[in-house]
């Protein structure tokens, strides 16, 4: 017997977006299976996260990390968190 589905139009048929987001990890896992090490992968893990925050939090990834990197050589280390992507500005970025 079927059964009818939901029949509310919020529901997608589809999960596209959520493929989309998750293309570049399918991609890569390959080759982050020879990342040298567990210490080493479980740094790489964390630095990928950065990009996706800066996404979540609506900024350009790009940006981000261009100022970021610039920043980071004289940046003092009791002020990094100032520097992660849901504290970031482009204010920030040109001061």
């Amino acid at each position: 017997m079927l059964i009818p589905g939901n029949r509310g139009a919020e529901c997608r048929i589809d999960n596209n977006p959520v493929e989309n987001v998750i293309r570049p990890i399918a991609l890569g896992k390959k080759n982050w299976l020879f990342a040298g090490s567990e210490r080493t992968g479980q740094r790489a893990a964390a630095i990928q996260t950065l990009p996706g925050t800066a996404k979540l939090n609506k900024i350009d990834p790009a940006a981000w990390l261009r100022d970021t990197l610039e920043k980071l050589p004289t940046w003092p280390n009791s002020r990094t968190d100032e520097l992660l992507p849901f504290a970031w500005s482009v204010e920030n970025a040109k001061a």
